[in-house]
């Protein structure tokens, strides 16, 4: 009997999600325990998805969020809230905003409510070194009291998937290219339950940039290369692609096509860090794989909304 009691007190019920999924809307934070269940019951999904994780069109593509929690509003507000509306959020969801706890907790719990209507990859912040230094760690110490939650989702990013694939044509991840990686079948082979390493390839998908220069190039970030139009367009004809879709880079449109339209970053955290005055964008993919970005700004805050002041360091 008593056995059996444990095991229900682990169940997660639909009716549980959607309540959840509510009050977070509401900006009101989970207890520890649902937590616990919550980031249990998405490494059971995350598990079963691969490192290339299919998607299917339409679907609407997502970059940085970084925190900024009125801005994830104000992003499902202009794209639609799940399940009407279909999302790939290419990574860092955490660190530098006042709410990296409430952002993570709703798109985790809309991931598990919604698996095939909600994707969810893993960006350079989604680690526990990084973490520790931007914020999120720091965080969730404040609202709880502890770090267990730090440590529930922290353990949960080692389980998402480095990269998507929509309809065989678009690859998706969070920084960009690495020289370790020819093909798609290379990417399918990497170990990624894994803290986020300082070098290799897992580490190239999360860090690495476009840039002007051919060939791949050190970052100056200290983790991932820069590649130049020649790898984008050699990787994309190699592996019958139209398109890499990454984040990872404040543009200041939200949206920036590169390497002959070969790559696009796109950036949802608009006024990134409260201060930056850039617009945010998602692009949407409908079914015939036409793409659009559609640029929004930073939704209006209370003054006790708004951090007295935020350390900015681009190269993370």
């Amino acid at each position: 009997m008593k056995r059996a009691s444990t095991r229900r007190a682990f169940r997660i019920t639909t009716s549980d999600l959607d309540g959840w999924i509510e009050q977070l809307f509401e900006r009101k934070p989970l207890a520890e325990k649902e937590v616990k269940l919550l980031t249990k019951k998405a490494k059971e999904i995350l598990s079963k998805e691969n490192n290339i994780h299919a998607v299917a069109c339409p679907i609407t593509v997502c970059g940085d969020i970084h925190g900024q929690f009125y801005d994830l509003l104000e992003l499902f507000r202009i794209g639609g809230r799940p399940p009407d509306c279909s999302y790939l959020f290419m990574g860092d969801y955490v660190d530098r905003g006042l709410y990296s706890v409430e952002v993570v907790s709703l798109l985790v719990a809309l991931k598990v409510r919604y698996k095939d209507k909600v994707h969810l990859l893993r960006g350079n912040h989604e680690s526990r070194q990084v973490t520790q230094i931007y914020g999120f760690y720091d965080e969730c110490l404040r609202k709880y009291g502890n770090a267990n939650v730090w440590k529930a989702f922290t353990d949960l990013f080692d389980f998402l998937p480095v990269t998507g694939l929509i309809s065989n044509t678009i690859i998706c991840m969070h920084g960009g290219l690495s020289p370790s990686l020819k093909t798609l079948d290379d990417i399918r082979t990497l170990t990624r339950n894994i803290e986020v390493p300082t070098e290799g390839p897992v580490c190239d998908l999360l860090w690495s940039d476009p840039e002007d220069r051919p060939g791949f190039s050190v970052s100056p970030r200290g983790a991932g290369y820069i590649f130049g139009q020649d790898e984008s367009e050699k990787f994309c004809r190699r592996n019958n692609l139209t398109l890499i879709s990454r984040a990872h880079q404040l543009v200041m449109e939200g949206f920036k096509p590169t390497h002959n339209d070969k790559v696009v970053t796109v950036f949802s955290a608009p006024n990134y860090t409260y201060r930056s005055g850039n617009l945010a964008a998602i692009m949407e993919v409908d079914d015939n794989l036409h793409r659009g970005c559609i640029q929004f700004e930073a939704a209006p805050r209370k003054a006790d909304q708004l951090p007295p002041k935020m350390k900015m360091d681009y190269f993370t």
